[in-house]
């Protein structure tokens, strides 16, 4: 996968890809969110975080995701990804089929593509003012015409990123010869948990007043059993 970090193209043989959840770095905020999801039926996580393995084939930047059913929803999360020794921050949603979640979170992890903005930044730029990035994701419902704000916060909700590199053994991973991301868990869902029909999310650094951003469109496939 090619991504852009300042306008140069870097290619990305990626290998590698983790689902960091149950991130918070707010005990409350974590257990927000295990409640917000509890209602759709979802288990209690057995620890916190949590480093699910999916298929690097996953990761996407077309428009448009196809999903089974009308189940599924977005989170946006910052995006690890470290090739040839350089560990990069982008933007990713964790787009997710919570109705396979209530069975099992891992293969629910797996059911859905995980689109990403197509811009990165040298996490070493940014390092020392990594609390202060702002994350935002806006949903257009069904039948609606405007953007409804769904997410909102900083990277100060979420563990720090090196935690959860450490964590997951994304290094390791990496050195193997192929890159590795991690996309690094999410913000409680402003008004609940929900499908949508498109998704739209932004990464803000406000020292520079720069963003990385990225929407897609989601078309719901028929349920054939």
């Amino acid at each position: 996968m090619d991504f852009l970090c300042d306008d140069k193209l870097i290619s990305c043989d990626t290998g590698n890809v983790i689902v960091a959840g149950w991130t918070g770095r707010d005990p409350a905020a974590i257990q927000h969110h295990i409640d917000e999801l509890a209602a759709l039926g979802v288990a209690p996580p057995s620890t916190v975080p949590l480093y699910y393995r999916v298929s690097a084939g996953l990761l996407t930047r077309e428009k448009e995701i196809q999903v089974v059913g009308g189940g599924s929803s977005g989170e946006v999360e910052p995006l690890i990804v470290i090739d040839g020794g350089e560990t990069y921050l982008g933007l990713a949603s964790d787009h997710t089929d919570r109705d396979l979640e209530v069975f099992s979170v891992a293969l629910s992890k797996q059911a859905c593509a995980k689109p990403v903005a197509r811009d990165l930044w040298r996490l070493s730029e940014v390092a020392d003012r990594l609390d202060g990035l702002e994350l935002r994701s806006w949903i257009r419902e069904e039948g609606a015409s405007d953007w409804t704000l769904y997410q909102e916060g900083t990277l100060a909700s979420i563990r720090p990123l090196a935690q959860l590199i450490e964590g997951a053994g994304l290094e390791a991973m990496a050195a193997s010869g192929q890159a590795a991301a991690m996309l690094c868990g999410t913000l409680g869902a402003i008004g609940g948990v929900r499908p949508a029909a498109a998704f739209r999310m932004e990464l803000t650094d406000p020292v520079l007043g720069r963003s990385i951003a990225h929407s897609y469109e989601i078309r719901s496939l028929p349920v054939v059993s």
